[in-house]
């Protein structure tokens, strides 16, 4: 486990280092050079797989809290068979929604374009939605021996700044929701990443439909993980 994280921590080195070479760009007023949008948005499905790679607030410390919350964790022999069981019930229940179901391993991840989920430069869940993050929230609920991470993500257009308020905003209204609809907050975090982990070139406008998006990766909690 610790080599396969050294190698992806070389991978995102290797993907930085060929942005500090080729896509800087030198401010036309300080003079400082500094990572052109276009370069990040070029690289983003390697740097933006590392960085999803993480769970927020550490494998370790979410394990205890959902174990001593009395959700329990999942015995390392069942891992494969619940997750599978999830997997299956999340693409029927999302089936021709826009919401895309990626299986990682033994983790998920749900990936809402935020063109279904959120009217434009909007936090608040559109009504029309809903009942797909019902059928979400319900299947989060009948596995409960996971870890839930909700993940904002822009596009490149507007200022740094208020994509990363926007994106955090986002990922806590569909926290809200899901903790609203049965799912227990124990199990969640929140991140907004705003246009730092673009999964597509935001020099397009499909790419940048791709990229404003919010994802809700499922992760096993596992008894003895550390």
């Amino acid at each position: 486990m610790i080599f396969r994280s050294r190698s992806k921590i070389a991978l995102s080195a290797v993907a930085l280092a060929g942005l500090t070479l080729s896509g800087c760009v030198t401010d036309p007023e300080t003079g400082n050079r500094r990572i052109s949008k276009a370069a990040i948005g070029g690289v983003g499905g390697a740097l933006g797989g590392y960085l999803l790679g993480d769970l927020l607030g550490g494998r370790n410390d979410r394990t205890e809290k959902i174990v001593g919350a009395g959700i329990g964790a999942i015995a390392g022999a069942g891992v494969g068979a619940y997750m599978d069981a999830q997997e299956k019930k999340l693409r029927e229940r999302t089936a021709g929604t826009g919401v895309d179901v990626v299986r990682q391993g033994d983790e998920l991840l749900l990936r809402m374009p935020s063109g279904i989920t959120f009217a434009t430069n909007q936090s608040a869940i559109q009504p029309q939605f809903q009942p797909t993050l019902d059928q979400v929230a319900a299947t989060l609920a009948e596995y409960p021996k996971t870890m839930i991470d909700v993940l904002g993500h822009t596009d490149s257009d507007g200022s740094e700044a208020y994509n990363q308020a926007l994106s955090e905003r986002r990922a806590q209204s569909v926290a809200s929701y899901l903790s609203s609809h049965g799912v227990a907050s124990v199990r969640m975090a929140t991140r907004g990443y705003g246009e730092m982990q673009p999964i597509a070139s935001n020099e397009t406008p499909d790419g940048k439909q791709q990229n404003r998006r919010v994802e809700i990766k499922i992760v096993p909690a596992v008894e003895g993980a550390g």
